[in-house]
């Protein structure tokens, strides 16, 4: 055999053991996570501590289980003194003195369900291991065309073998770039289902996020509200300090200075920190308009000195990239700075901006979240709460997950006009 058609057969053989490995790691990963979902605990307990007891399941007396109740609390699982929690899959369960006669067991009969959560997780963990079977397509096309290489070869037609051979090639590249995907997604999988799922509970409790996701999805409209409020005023306020901060002569100097200040002043403090000072220090100013304002209208103020500053510095590097002819031009045609800024040099520099402006925006969008410290119950604030009261970050993975949803085509629409922005640069050079 010619030695082309050794690398071609076994780098396609290499491919199809590759994706009949990550097919079988995928599959097996949805075994373990469907069984991690299907499990349920409930706390047993018994007087006095280390009481003996046995779990069987309703209508039969084979014993599944074995345990006793704890000495001391647990604040690791939550378990009290004298009770200890079971984990067993979904069904019907009793739990009773253990033969040896142990007293001061609490008789149970408790129903161990998948709620809808959890049939939601297992559909969608079914269809990914479904699709992960798409991934042995590209194998066996690659297989394929390297046989077919391999008959050319052998019949010494060059050029047919290249042929295949480059198909191979790239459907084998196929399987190694979407078997990483698929592998990456079956240890996430098996990720969570360890310890019978208590590595996932603590992030994914899907009864709590299905459960509370109409709460959440509703205070996520502050968010919005917020947002869209303090996006309006940061595109007018950044034009005027990036203005200022370009105005021209020496008569402009102090002009100039104070919108460098509150530039460095508003990029070097933290947002939240603006915003604790903006609502506990004039809510407490006794201005007659300030100190009635809502605490949402201080967060919206806030958001826009913090963002303003970063969007002058925006502004004012679109309008510095425009060229000085344009402005010397203007002026030569008898308009003043104002009307050359107004009519020609700004709304050319808009247009060049736009991207970092969305990239801002996308930020802005993100730390609407961090109103919340200063009394607004947003979505991240409601989150907290659900935290505090269940005991479980949950309902925090749910926000994060919104907001992921909702940045994520903001994010590929501003790579989008980017590589259009370059495209039409490359052009025109």
């Amino acid at each position: 055999m010619a030695p082309g058609a050794q690398v071609y057969k076994a780098r396609s053989l290499l491919a199809l053991i590759f994706s009949i490995a990550v097919v079988g790691l995928m599959w097996v990963g949805l075994s373990s996570f469907r069984h991690s979902l299907a499990l349920s605990s409930f706390d047993v307990t018994g007087q006095p501590p280390k009481t003996s007891f046995e779990v069987v399941r309703c209508g039969s007396n084979s014993r599944f289980k074995f345990g006793r109740t704890g000495e001391k609390d647990n604040p690791g699982t939550g378990e009290r003194a004298g009770a200890t929690r079971v984990t067993v899959p979904s069904g019907c369960w009793q739990i009773r003195p253990d033969a040896d006669g142990s007293q001061g067991l609490v008789p149970l009969t408790a129903k161990a369900p998948v709620k809808g959560g959890e049939r939601i997780a297992t559909a969608l963990a079914l269809l990914a291991a479904l699709a992960s079977l798409g991934l042995l397509y590209p194998a066996l096309r690659g297989f394929g065309a390297s046989r077919k290489a391999q008959a050319a070869l052998a019949a010494d037609d060059t050029i047919e073998a290249r042929i295949h051979g480059d198909q191979a090639r790239q459907w084998t590249a196929y399987v190694f770039g979407i078997g990483a995907a698929v592998f990456v997604t079956a240890m996430l999988l098996l990720f969570m289902s360890l310890a019978n799922g208590q590595v996932r509970t603590p992030f994914f409790k899907f009864s709590l996020m299905t459960g509370k996701f109409g709460l959440i999805v509703r205070k996520f409209g502050i968010n919005v509200k917020i947002f869209l409020a303090a996006e309006v005023l940061v595109l007018v306020w950044g034009l005027i300090v990036a203005i200022a901060r370009l105005a021209p002569g020496r008569a402009g100097a102090p002009v100039r200075w104070l919108a460098i200040f509150y530039i460095d002043l508003f990029r070097g403090i933290p947002a939240v920190i603006t915003l604790t000072i903006m609502d506990y220090g004039l809510k407490k100013s006794g201005l007659p308009f300030l100190s009635k304002l809502d605490d949402l209208w201080f967060a919206v103020i806030a958001l826009t000195l913090t963002y303003g500053a970063y969007v002058a510095e925006v502004y004012r590097a679109g309008i510095e990239s425009i060229h000085w002819s344009q402005m010397a031009a203007a002026r030569s045609l008898g308009l003043s700075y104002g009307q050359t800024m107004k009519e020609v040099i700004v709304p050319q520099a808009v247009r060049r901006i736009i991207p970092p402006l969305l990239n801002d925006f996308i930020g802005l969008q993100k730390d609407t979240s961090l109103v919340s410290f200063i009394g607004v119950t947003e979505a991240f604030g409601q989150a907290r709460i659900l935290n505090s009261t269940y005991f479980n970050i949950s309902a925090i993975t749910l926000v994060a997950f919104i907001f992921y949803i909702i940045t994520v085509p903001q994010a590929r629409f501003v790579d989008r006009m980017i590589a259009r922005d370059q495209a039409k640069t490359r052009g025109g050079s």
